[in-house]
């Protein structure tokens, strides 16, 4: 079934390993997407790998690390914080795609095709050939690598002040992962520059929770296939994360103020919520035996929550509905309508991350052009209209792509255990039919359909019977056989 888990798989060698490499080669040719590209583009990416246009502008000199998830190798952002008087320099570089690409050109042309990289498991489908996305353009230690360096400086407060984004050549000095980081930060051997992240990562995540913002605490899926053996458990993100997210989202918010004001951008943008499925959350709160005060804002309701909580994991689950039908909208002249993010509380343009989403390429260079006083390119503009639809596609393909490999994973994970039973919580019900619903297992950590005779207990601990665990289709099912099998939430 479909999630909004992200999936990271660990493999070795062995029987699980290729089965799990041979159903994702069939969900490949299924959805129509392959990992390669034509030879002229790949032909077209090794010649620009050996000839980028390096700009004038050299901050070398600047000690950028990378925090990416262990064994990323497209790396789209470094940054380097300092201290300046009672605030902070953001120095925040982005991988700079047009160095390499030029409209029109092969690579051009099959990346607004594609739209954005497909994850799943250990096998990516990339938005550019790998020479560039994980080698060239990659912003990998020791390396002297084009970008886009933004300078963000933040008040005492956690808020932005003044930023200005120009090309330059920098070099990251560290590949770093979230553990990393978090172990650094915890054991006071961070570098001064990530002790600068935790502090101004902490001051804007205040800043969220006054302006609105929404962040739902929902943990990944780690998958690791050993030999014949596949594991699976739920793994719940670390602080260092939710830091580093928060430079990222500074940054989209600084770009998608300066494209407000000039009038002409592109931005990711979210509707309000129908006020019918607020009252509908209200409801399942209450059948979860949630408290939620009548003058508690939805935002200050999620940032309550504990999802290690059966019922509150239930309430999280049921939040997710909220945050569907976000899309992106291109202006030039007029700013649209509704130009807000409302899970943001703000206006927000993806910019950081080229590498493995098309739309941020064209952003970033509206906003290089604002900042520099310059035209925006006619090849941004000529696409303003355009691009917005491509990343639809590209995001309805990437939801099924993503969704279909976990239903894989977990399929393989459970495939020699039918019959047996599991503990689990129901977090969700079907709405058309309260009989069929979402239950979560924590050992191992499935999210699966379940069906029972009669009404599911939403929020309650339940006691399941594995019925169907088939690889070949990515089937996952239990049953809840006994009335009122489970325990109400504690």
């Amino acid at each position: 079934m479909s999630s909004s888990r992200v999936v990271r798989v660990h493999t070795g060698d062995g029987v699980g390993a290729q089965s799990l490499r041979d159903g994702i080669a069939k969900i490949q040719t299924e959805l129509k997407v392959t990992a390669d590209f034509p030879a002229e583009v790949e032909e077209a990416a090794r010649r620009a790998a050996a000839n980028p246009r390096l700009p004038d502008l050299d901050r070398t000199d600047l000690p950028f690390v990378t925090i990416d998830p262990e064994g990323s190798m497209d790396l789209d952002q470094a940054l380097y914080l300092e201290r300046d008087g009672d605030g902070y320099v953001v120095y925040y570089a982005i991988a700079d795609l047009a160095a390499f690409i030029e409209a029109g050109d092969p690579v051009d042309v099959a990346a607004n095709e594609r739209g954005e990289t497909l994850y799943g498991a250990d096998s990516t489908v990339p938005l550019h050939p790998r020479v560039l996305s994980e080698r060239a353009a990659s912003l990998l230690p020791d390396q002297v690598r084009p970008a886009l360096l933004w300078t963000i400086k933040v008040d005492d407060t956690g808020e932005g002040t003044e930023v200005k984004v120009e090309r330059a050549r920098v070099r990251s000095t560290a590949k770093l992962d979230y553990h990393a980081v978090q172990k650094a930060v915890d054991d006071g051997t961070a570098s001064e520059s990530l002790q600068a992240l935790k502090e101004v990562g902490e001051l804007r995540l205040e800043r969220e929770a006054a302006r609105g913002g929404i962040s739902l605490p929902l943990p990944e899926q780690e998958v690791d296939v050993d030999g014949d053996q596949w594991r699976l458990a739920f793994r719940s993100l670390t602080p260092a994360e939710n830091w580093n997210a928060q430079i990222s989202l500074l940054t989209g918010f600084a770009a998608a103020a300066m494209m407000v004001y000039a009038r002409v951008g592109l931005l990711r943008t979210l509707p309000p919520p129908d006020p019918r499925d607020v009252q509908r959350l209200h409801r399942v709160a209450r059948g979860l035996h949630i408290e939620w005060p009548a003058e508690q804002l939805y935002p200050d309701f999620i940032r309550s929550l504990d999802p290690s909580r059966p019922n509150d994991a239930a309430m999280v689950t049921a939040c997710t509905r909220l945050l569907r039908g976000s899309g992106y909208v291109g202006f030039d002249g007029e700013v649209p309508a509704d130009p807000v993010h409302a899970a943001l509380a703000s206006e927000y343009a993806h910019v950081t991350a080229p590498l493995r989403r098309l739309g941020d390429r064209y952003a970033g260079e509206i906003c290089l052009a604002l900042c520099a006083g310059t035209d925006v390119p006619g090849w941004v503009l000529e696409k303003l209209h355009v691009v917005p639809e491509t990343m639809k596609e590209s995001g309805r393909r990437a939801h099924q792509y993503e969704s279909a490999v976990l239903d894989l994973v977990e399929a393989g994970v459970l495939q020699h255990r039918i019959g047996e039973d599991f503990d689990g919580v129901v977090v969700d019900l079907d709405q058309r039919d309260d009989h069929r619903g979402t239950v979560i297992i924590q050992e191992p950590a499935i999210e699966a359909w379940v069906t029972a005779p009669q009404t599911l207990p939403l929020g309650t601990e339940v006691r399941v019977r594995l019925a169907q665990a088939d690889v070949g289709s990515r089937a996952v099912g239990f049953t809840l056989d006994q009335p009122a099998a489970g325990r109400p939430p504690g």
